[in-house]
């Protein structure tokens, strides 16, 4: 909160809570929404905070007898609208309807059946995504339209208008259903869904980050049960699915924001008071305070409300949200947006809240430096001179995207082109667990990796190969395989671009291959052999990485995992070059042949190897 905003909206609040005092005795009381809906039995953490809102809910007094459930605490703020009740539930309570009563002066008001439910069996184990998976990013608004009829629900403000690249496309989760095996085909085990709930703003609503309902899948998606059936079918498949969650910023369209719960709610009321994106300064040993909240605090966009999650009571509603769609949608992880803008403090108590009540569970975190030493300041297991102490599991590698764009681009000379790679990766010993980190060429933020490399389809192999076959856990984002491009540089709508054949009428088809062309077609399969032979490679999936300084303008490492090894070889000179294997003899070991990986063919390893102009070559070791 700035200084000068604060005392102003502390009086407002206390004018209001005056007019309460004087007016709430009169008005009905009526509970219109309780967060979140429902919950589990069997949860480590013993308790769950309702929120009740409806006019002149304060002032009621809820009671409820129910064996194995008690209720513990009731929560009053400023605003006459909610209260904040807790329930603490016994690990041998038995679902049910917890029948809920409210009363004002003694008299019953209205009840309310909160449906407590059994978790289903092993919830508590379930496996999230690490580096055997290859997550696939895609925007439901622009992936496939399965359901025509949602595209335009009533009372939605924004309009499906595929001609206009920020405007809706029309995009839903059936849409995703019905190319499940289009998905699985090509290799990618994790499905990440940009944010799926409600974004009921006037405009510029399909990327999901502006959010106006945390328990509300969009309509324009379709309903929550439809999330839930995706993520059942996927399971089928062997694919689980990543929900996008945002901790630092709401919409402004919430419905909250015309009633908010307590003036502590936001960080800063005054949309004008932007963020100043400096990311080092929660970092910064020497930074002023001043800077650091900022950065906090501020508006992330006109649109997007800056939350206050150090505030109890909405600490608790953003983090049982997330434990309430990882159970209800049996998700297998979450994306964390813009990871460093909220309190560190309270994102680090949100990891250890969720994984306290699944140990196994993934949560990939979005931290935009390219400085691998920022990165790894906030994984978990890292020691950081400040005693912080982060508990998030896998960082996005944004150094090594910046990495491999110069490595395919820049001229081999001392310290650029492929020694970028053998640099960043020599970095690793900044992180206690580099193997978890999320790597990508691109995603829905950044211009297209086919793009920036020119629209050159060599290059672009170079890139797949290197995603798929270093360390940590590769992502790839939607279109990636059909060469989706953009022409704009640095505009969102044309960077998430509609998947080819998603449409009715589309005459390109990126799923069944129909006016594909040539080129697209190739680089499909090729990263769809590459992909599933990924699926069964224990070096790739779990191998140490062995890597060799780029000399000539090749790049030669190693992945190994007990008796399996892999050999990659990226060569960017224009001609075909014979390569010496004396050097390599700690990655060979005693293996003189092996098979290579794209084309199938044998090759042997007893002396000098032969490299394609401008390629990757993949070796499985015998």
């Amino acid at each position: 909160m700035n200084n000068a905003q604060g005392p102003r909206r502390r009086l407002i609040w206390a004018g209001l809570l005056l007019c309460w005092l004087g007016v709430a005795s009169a008005a009905p009381a009526q509970i219109q929404r309780i967060d979140p809906p429902s919950w589990w039995v069997g949860f480590v953490a013993p308790s769950v905070q309702l929120m009740i809102h409806g006019s002149g809910v304060g002032a009621l007094t809820p009671s409820l007898n129910y064996p194995g459930v008690q209720l513990t605490q009731v929560l009053r703020t400023a605003n006459p609208n909610y209260l904040f009740v807790t329930l603490a539930i016994a690990p041998d309570a038995q679902p049910g309807q917890l029948p809920l009563e409210f009363r004002r002066d003694r008299k019953l008001v209205q009840r309310y059946a909160y449906s407590l439910q059994a978790r289903r069996p092993h919830s508590r184990e379930r496996k999230g995504f690490d580096s055997s998976d290859v997550v696939y990013l895609l925007m439901p608004d622009r992936f496939a339209n399965g359901d025509p009829a949602n595209d335009q629900p009533a009372g939605t403000l924004d309009h499906v208008d595929r001609a206009n690249i920020d405007a809706r496309h029309g995009g839903d989760l059936a849409g995703i259903a019905q190319h499940l095996g289009y998905l699985h085909d090509m290799g990618y085990t994790q499905l990440w869904l940009t944010p799926v709930v409600e974004n009921a703003q006037p405009d510029y609503s399909y990327h999901g980050y502006s959010i106006t309902d945390h328990y509300r899948v969009d309509p324009r998606y379709g309903r929550n049960e439809d999330l839930r059936s995706l993520s059942l079918a996927a399971h089928a498949r062997g694919i689980g699915i990543i929900a996008d969650i945002v901790v630092n910023h709401t919409g402004s369209a919430h419905w909250w924001m015309r009633d908010l719960p307590a003036p502590e709610w936001l960080s800063v009321g005054d949309p004008s008071v932007r963020t100043n994106n400096m990311h080092k300064s929660v970092v910064d040993p020497h930074g002023a305070a001043v800077d650091r909240q900022l950065f906090i605090n501020g508006w992330f966009d006109r649109m997007m409300p800056d939350l206050h999650p150090m505030y109890p009571p909405l600490g608790n509603y953003i983090v049982q949200n997330a434990i309430w769609w990882i159970e209800y949608a049996d998700l297998s992880g979450l994306r964390l947006d813009t990871y460093p803008y909220s309190d560190k403090r309270y994102m680090a108590d949100f990891g250890r809240r969720v994984l306290a009540e699944y140990p196994d569970f993934n949560i990939v975190g979005e931290e935009s430096s390219t400085d691998p030493a920022l990165v790894s300041y906030w994984q978990a297991g890292h020691t950081n001179a400040d005693g912080y102490t982060p508990t998030l599991p896998t960082p996005m590698d944004f150094p090594m995207k910046d990495a491999l764009l110069a490595a395919l681009l820049e001229p081999d000379t001392p310290g650029k082109g492929l020694e970028r790679l053998y640099d960043l990766l020599a970095d690793d010993f900044l992180y206690p667990h580099p193997e978890n980190l999320l790597v990508f060429a691109d995603n829905h933020d950044t211009d297209r990796i086919y793009t920036l490399l020119g629209r050159d389809d060599d290059l672009w192999r170079m890139a797949m190969a290197l995603v798929a076959t270093t360390r940590g856990i590769p992502q790839i984002t939607y279109g990636t395989e059909v060469l989706m491009a953009n022409d704009q540089l640095g505009q969102d709508g044309d960077r998430r671009r509609d998947f080819p054949g998603g449409w009715q009428g589309d005459t390109v088809d990126g799923f069944d291959g129909r006016g594909l062309g040539a080129r697209a077609a190739s680089a499909q399969q090729f990263l769809r052999t590459l992909l599933r032979w990924r699926g069964h490679s224990q070096a790739v999936q779990h191998g140490t990485l062995l890597q060799y300084g780029p000399a000539g303008g090749i790049y030669v490492y190693f992945r190994k995992h007990g008796s399996q090894s892999v050999m990659i070889a990226l060569n960017k000179n224009q001609a075909s070059v014979t390569l010496a294997l004396e050097r390599f003899r700690e990655g060979l070991g005693s293996a003189e042949a092996g098979r290579e990986v794209i084309s199938g063919a044998e090759v042997r390893l007893d002396g000098p190897l032969a490299l394609a102009p401008r390629s990757a070559t993949v070796i499985e070791l015998h």
